[in-house]
């Protein structure tokens, strides 16, 4: 048999992984007394070889164990087993009936009174395994090489055997546990369980495994786990003899399963937004009560707004560092006392361990915290939550990311009496470095966010300046925090004449890129207004610069153009008329409320969205012409638009709260908001509402004059008497010498017929009209010229001047500063 047998040399003191507690009873057990006869048989055993315990005990081994029974009667291997405490290996076994099984065999030795000695033979079928019968308890048996403490009592629940090492297990000597009860050899520790437990086992004849938790003497600092498995060994009659525990250590194995249910905890509950504060509280809330029984997470104080922190903080200085708490947790009623809440800045003393884990980017472990007197708890602004609470025991862990320290976490316990051991730390290390992920994550996107954000409510007005034309408000809500910041605008532009531009886009994505795009967007559209462009015409021309800012985006990263698409709604409300010209490309139509609270839609030409190369489908302008006090709504689709409804219901969500048209537009503004399904939507929402006014007849005077060098002076003193009417006659020397030039002009350079009109509002607007194509250009002329000066004159004179295309013709136009300006609309 010793040829079949595969036998190692491997000895009890061997380590690999522990024998969990439901191995133990997978195996098949029996003991051989120093004579090599059976004196222990279990029911396992008899499953598995066919004998039961009549037919092996009292009984030479070698007739049911044959290849155990020789490898101890060889003299050399004899030996050095029992020099080992052990052995373990396969073997063939023959089986009752026959056939041969093909065995892994443990050998443990047990020593009793005096010098006398047993063995503790565990078996495992090898071929159940290999073919996959066997679960995985029986499967870990097999590989078993840690060592195991085994123990034998007799019905009286005296000690008559044990391996040597139970003594290591829990320091009680062999010769002080012989012939004892648990009670004599332990007293104090679980006794009365383990007792009740073991006769549970003499009295039933089943296995119990039990479980508990000490501090061994060599280390009193830290706690072991154990699992017993009591068994029993049966007589000739199959009644219990003898209950044998087999002990294993399983603290290595209990660790790692408390380790893993943490980090899964964690990898459930942290990270599952991108909001740094409410991160930082999930990491402090997974701490407590798994790890420890305090928790709060600071962040460096530029960290929350997404701001790059310094790799090391000086912690030599002599200068507190500056935190923000972002998480706090506590087992306590409520949360402890603390001189800081979430959101509120820490200080952190030089001399505290925050600092150096700050410092050094190293974790610092305090298993038992000196809280007396004359340490650096004295200095720290939380001494007395630290004292008070009772914290004995302190592990402070860095956040770490990309190669920068973002704050640190710190873990107390106060309730819990153990103390915060290596594995404690490496814990708190690994669920650190976890959120430390989530919590860069979430850094970058505030980073990348308050940028977008503080781009885009740069870029968009602090005031609207709708002057005497309309009256303005309007409410921008950036989307939520998963979709992040858009590209959506508005405008209000004063032009001449008292009009006033009203501009919504929204360009499509979000984020900074998006943002950016806005504002090139915006700019242009100030260009183009103030060349005094016709809705349409303005729209065409900024359709044309997006597909070129496109294009020189791609040839800089030298990459296809990828298609920008924007949308915008261009309107030209003029207060002299009361007429209103707008144009759309892909945007949604303005609502039309008027002062009796009806609302429309005007049916505008849709038009290609901005930057998608179609711009040889012409946009087409809409004139309406509204009623003094009406009120126009211009938004984007994120304020009618959702996941979940149709955009028709938007639309009539919006109308419903545009209804009330005489309410003040900034509760109106409200009102629309207030409405949105959701405060958090998936696409930013704007809305700028404004309400017309009309100039009174009395501030516009209008003259048509003759196409003769006589209507210079007929032009020169009807102005000059409005100017008088008006209050204006500081004015008259600079508007005749105005009117002069432009009509000059008019009749030289231009066609009848020639109109003058002055209007008078936050400025004084002077216009001449006439039907010639050709525009006025800014000339600088040399010394020796005799012309070219008269509209160089005239910019001198105004604030500023320009012309514009008309129906019929051109429109040159000069404003001047009024002497007190009325107060301007916000």
């Amino acid at each position: 048999m010793m040829g079949q047998a595969a036998m190692t040399t491997t000895g009890e003191t061997a380590v690999v992984e522990p024998l969990r507690p439901c191995e133990i009873t997978d195996a098949a057990m029996a003991m051989i007394d120093n004579q090599g006869l059976v004196v222990g048989w279990t029911p396992a055993a008899q499953r598995l070889v066919g004998y039961c315990a009549k037919e092996v005990l009292g009984r030479s081994a070698a007739r049911v164990l044959p290849s155990v029974e020789e490898a101890l009667g060889v003299s050399a291997f004899g030996e050095q087993c029992r020099a080992r405490g052990g052995w373990s290996g396969t073997a063939a076994v023959p089986h009752r009936d026959g056939r041969s099984l093909n065995l892994s065999v443990r050998l443990s030795l047990l020593r009793g009174p005096g010098a006398t000695l047993r063995w503790l033979v565990f078996l495992t079928d090898m071929d159940a395994v290999s073919s996959g019968m066997a679960n995985g308890p029986m499967r870990q048996s097999l590989l078993i090489r840690a060592p195991i403490g085994i123990i034998v009592h007799d019905p009286q629940l005296r000690c008559t055997w044990v391996n040597d090492v139970m003594e290591r297990h829990d320091g009680i000597p062999r010769d002080r546990r012989l012939g004892h009860r648990l009670t004599g050899s332990m007293p104090g520790f679980e006794t009365q369980a383990l007792d009740a437990v073991m006769r549970q086992v003499l009295e039933t004849g089943t296995t119990v495994i039990h479980e508990y938790r000490t501090w061994p003497a060599e280390n009193p600092r830290r706690e072991h786990a154990y699992s017993v498995s009591l068994f029993c060994l049966q007589n000739a009659d199959g009644q219990a003899a003898e209950v044998c525990s087999v002990i294993v250590d399983v603290t290595d194995t209990q660790n790692v399963c408390e380790r893993r249910a943490v980090l899964n905890e964690a990898g459930t509950r942290i990270g599952n937004t991108l909001d740094l504060m409410q991160t930082g509280q999930e990491l402090a809330d997974v701490a407590v009560p798994l790890l420890a029984d305090h928790a709060v997470v600071d962040l460096a104080d530029s960290v929350p707004f997404g701001e790059e922190s310094a790799r090391r903080s000086d912690s030599t200085s002599g200068r507190p560092s500056i935190l923000r708490r972002v998480g706090l947790a506590s087992v306590h009623p409520g949360i402890p006392k603390s001189p800081w809440m979430r959101g509120e800045p820490v200080l952190v003393s030089p001399t505290s361990p925050l600092a150096t884990v700050l410092g050094t980017g190293r974790s610092h472990l305090e298993p038992v915290l000196d809280t007396s007197p004359g340490t650096w708890i004295d200095h720290d602004a939380s001494r007395a939550e630290i004292r008070e609470n009772g914290v004995h025991s302190l592990m402070v862990v860095p956040i770490r990311a990309r190669r920068s320290v973002l704050g640190v976490a710190v873990f107390a316990r106060t309730k819990n009496l153990v103390p915060f051991q290596e594995g404690d730390l490496l814990l708190a290390e690994e669920l650190v470095s976890r959120a430390a992920l989530s919590l860069d994550n979430a850094r970058q996107y505030a980073r990348e966010r308050t940028a977008a954000l503080t781009l885009q409510r740069n870029l968009l007005p602090h005031r609207l300046r709708g002057g005497v034309a309309v009256e303005a408000a309007s409410r921008y809500l950036p989307a939520d925090m998963d979709a992040g910041v858009g590209g959506d605008w508005f405008d209000v532009i004063p032009l001449s004449g008292a009009r006033v531009a009203l501009v919504v886009g929204d360009v499509v994505g979000h984020g900074i890129n998006a943002a950016a795009t806005m504002g090139r967007l915006r700019t242009a559209v100030h260009t183009l207004a103030d060349l005094e462009l016709p809705p349409d015409e303005l729209l065409a021309h900024l359709d044309d610069t997006v597909r070129r800012l496109t294009e020189e985006d791609a040839d800089a990263t030298q990459e296809t153009p990828a298609v920008v698409g924007a949308t915008c709604l261009y309107a030209v409300y003029d207060p002299v008329t009361r007429k209103c010209t707008m144009a759309r490309a892909g945007h949604l139509p303005p609502a039309i409320i008027d002062p009796k609270g009806r609302i429309s839609f005007p049916d505008l030409p849709t038009g290609a969205p901005l930057g998608l190369g179609l711009g040889l489908v012409p946009f087409g302008a809409v004139e309406v012409e509204l009623l003094e006090g009406s009120l126009l709504a211009l938004y984007t689709d994120g304020l009618v638009e959702s996941r979940d409804d149709d955009i028709d219901v938007g639309i009539h969500r919006l109308g419903s709260a545009l209804t009330r048209a005489g309410r003040p537009l900034e509760d109106l503004c409200s009102a629309v908001i207030e409405a949105l399904p959701t405060q958090t939507p998936s696409d930013d929402v704007t809305l700028l509402l404004v309400r017309t006014r009309t100039l009174n007849a009395t501030q516009i005077a209008s003259w048509d004059l003759p196409t003769e060098p006589t209507a210079v002076r007929t032009a020169r003193h009807i102005a000059a008497r409005k100017l008088s009417e008006w209050g204006l006659d500081h004015l008259v020397p600079n508007t005749e010498l105005i009117v002069s030039e432009l009509v000059t002009n008019a009749i030289r350079h231009g066609a009848g017929p020639i109109r003058l009109r002055l209007i008078q509002h936050q400025v004084l607007t002077c216009e001449v009209f006439d039907s010639g194509g050709c525009h006025p250009r800014l000339r600088h002329a040399r010394t020796v010229d005799e012309n070219g000066r008269g509209l160089f004159m005239v910019a001198r004179l105004s604030r500023r001047w320009g012309f514009r295309s008309a129906p019929g013709g051109k429109l040159v136009w000069v404003d001047q500063d009024l002497p007190c300006k009325p107060p301007t609309d916000m």
